[in-house]
């Protein structure tokens, strides 16, 4: 799954070179118009240099006019790996033809094999099917239309906004049985279920904010506005509720939770066993309590130091909440002042979440 995750990375790290906005992109896309075709490596090394015949060094300045006179020749062109110069034009690949290709156009064969070889990133712009193609190692996309992605990152949005509304209710009914004690690994599981889907779907849409470059801004700037501190949420409730807290063990979580399946995210089990709770039919229905991490972060001006004496003094959020203003003065770093804020606030917390709860 560690490859998986470096593969998404791959991909969103070439979307970003190729992004509309960008000098390369403005070259493929003259390129495309023109219908001429071509074949770009990008990047330069001794492997590669093996591979390549004939053609002749260039070694100018990248512009977007530069590498589309080049095109209308034959051969390959090779820039440097930060795209910034051409190195070499109207150059002959040839790869190892023992490598397996599922292509079935020489130019496009011949960008796979060469990717696969040399690990560089080769973009093949089809002559007739007017589509750009990026190979790096076994990594083949397509770039879409940047219509086709709009209409898909907004379909995205718009899931994601009803997914986060889901998501927003769920956690203030947790809150509400936080305050009654009445929370269950059930609900908690149920909370980081929808959590990790709405995670997920923000993914999908950076992908999409990716490939859109400087036409993604609107679609960037809804993102973050729906799912600002999403991640952070998921962080205090695994805090609050795993068997053990550790940041280590945090972050094991996460990973955990990113590698599960689709399926595997919608069985309870799998997530009550990830916190590490028993895996049973009747380990759903235990009783949990809440350390306080996710409650006292809502706080105003409540440092996160000041929280973490304050749960490792008393344990459990429902003790802190019975606890008097002097009991929370004599934690270290709380004065008379900011023990009534915590009470204060406290308070006002849990009508809230009283009034907004979902019966």
């Amino acid at each position: 799954m560690a490859r998986e995750d470096d593969k998404l990375d791959l991909m969103s790290k070439l979307l970003q070179m190729v992004a509309p906005g960008t000098a390369f992109r403005d070259g493929l896309e003259n390129v495309l118009r023109a219908k001429t075709g071509a074949l770009i490596v990008v990047g330069y090394s001794p492997d590669l240099m093996d591979i390549v015949d004939g053609g002749f060094s260039i070694n100018c300045e990248f512009s977007p006019n530069h590498l589309y006179e080049l095109a209308k020749m034959d051969g390959a062109i090779i820039l440097s790996e930060d795209i910034r110069r051409i190195l070499y034009a109207n150059t002959q690949l040839i790869p190892d033809p023992s490598i397996s290709s599922t292509e079935t156009g020489i130019r496009h064969r011949t960008a796979e094999r060469v990717a696969k070889q040399t690990g560089k990133l080769v973009v093949s712009i089809s002559q007739r099917r007017n589509v750009i193609t990026l190979y790096q190692g076994t990594l083949r996309y397509s770039l879409k239309d940047i219509g086709v992605i709009l209409t898909k990152a907004n379909q995205a949005i718009q899931t994601l906004e009803k997914y986060k509304t889901v998501l927003d209710q769920a956690l203030t009914n947790l809150g509400a049985s936080e305050f009654e004690e009445l929370v269950t690994v059930h609900d908690v599981c149920n909370v980081l279920q929808r959590i990790e889907m709405v995670l997920r779907i923000k993914y999908e849409i950076k992908r999409y904010i990716n490939e859109l470059g400087t036409e993604g801004r609107l679609i960037s700037m809804q993102l973050e506005e729906l799912v600002g501190n999403t991640e952070y949420e998921m962080v205090l409730l695994l805090k609050d509720y795993a068997r053990d807290p550790s940041e280590e063990k945090i972050k094991d979580l996460r990973l955990a939770l990113k590698r599960l399946s689709s399926e595997e995210i919608l069985n309870h089990h799998d997530l009550a066993r990830l916190l590490g709770y028993p895996h049973s039919n009747t380990a759903l229905e235990e009783q949990l309590s809440p350390r306080g991490f996710r409650v006292l972060n809502k706080i105003p001006r409540l440092p996160s130091i000041i929280i973490s004496n304050l749960v490792e003094r008393f344990e459990y959020l429902p003790h802190i909440v019975m606890a008097t203003i002097e009991e929370l003065d004599e934690v270290d770093g709380i004065g008379e002042v900011r023990a009534r804020a915590i009470k204060e606030g406290l308070k006002r917390i849990q009508d809230q979440v009283f009034i907004d709860r979902h019966i």
